[in-house]
């Protein structure tokens, strides 16, 4: 459950607010205006700081609720540019297109992967094979995790697949991402952009229904009807 401890605004609606920024492509000053059409009088720059705050939280909430996934990932990193240098922000999703896991890094090397391998494990298990593109850190990345779950005494052996084709899937569900992205001003420092883009991912999970009784178990306690919460 997401605590909203401090806040002076009802948590449904400081979660409706954060939520339809995250899934639609507007504004915060836009969204000031929804809200107050709404009956909530909400500063933009209050907007702002709700969404950088509690995304992460509503990431960490949405894992633990989300549908169990297939054994078969594919993997690639797509760029996002913060602070006007370019960032990677490593996906994975399952060969049905669920998403998986994510996360954004200021380098793309092989701890970077190994790092975001070790993290997608740590939530979805073990997969049979992991499908990448010709990236020689990815394969690097899935090579230490091997060995990390050889020395733990675990004999299951992620297989590594390179296949430009098979790795289509992943590359077209980063176009969600990259059109949410493109209608901002720009992140301004790594940490509002990562929080941001997990809140991204997990509105993108909602639209692909990978939570029973979406989104009210993904984003904690939105009601059924939406804009019933706040009016």
């Amino acid at each position: 459950m997401i605590s909203l401890k401090g806040c002076h605004f009802p948590k449904d609606a400081v979660l409706y607010a954060v939520f339809f920024y995250l899934r639609y492509t507007v504004s915060y000053r836009d969204l000031e205006e929804i809200m107050a059409e709404r009956g909530v009088q909400v500063d933009h720059a209050t907007l702002n700081r709700w969404v950088v705050k509690y995304s992460p939280m509503i990431a960490v909430n949405a894992r633990s609720k989300k549908r169990p996934t297939l054994s078969s990932w594919r993997m690639d990193e797509t760029y996002v540019r913060v602070r006007g240098k370019w960032m990677y922000l490593y996906r994975a999703v399952d060969k049905a297109g669920n998403t998986l896991d994510f996360m954004l890094s200021e380098r793309r090397n092989r701890p970077a992967a190994a790092s975001f391998f070790a993290k997608a494990l740590s939530s979805n298990g073990i997969p049979k094979k992991i499908v990448i593109d010709k990236s020689g850190a990815n394969a690097a990345g899935i090579r230490e995790v091997n060995k990390i779950l050889n020395r733990f005494g675990c004999t299951t052996k992620i297989q590594t697949v390179r296949s430009k084709y098979l790795n289509n899937l992943i590359e077209q569900d980063h176009r969600f991402i990259q059109r949410r992205i493109r209608h901002m001003c720009g992140f301004k420092s790594f940490r509002s952009a990562s929080a941001t883009l997990d809140g991204i991912e997990v509105a993108n999970m909602i639209r692909k229904q990978q939570f029973p009784n979406t989104p009210r178990r993904a984003f904690g306690c939105l009601p059924r009807s939406q804009d019933r919460c706040v009016q």
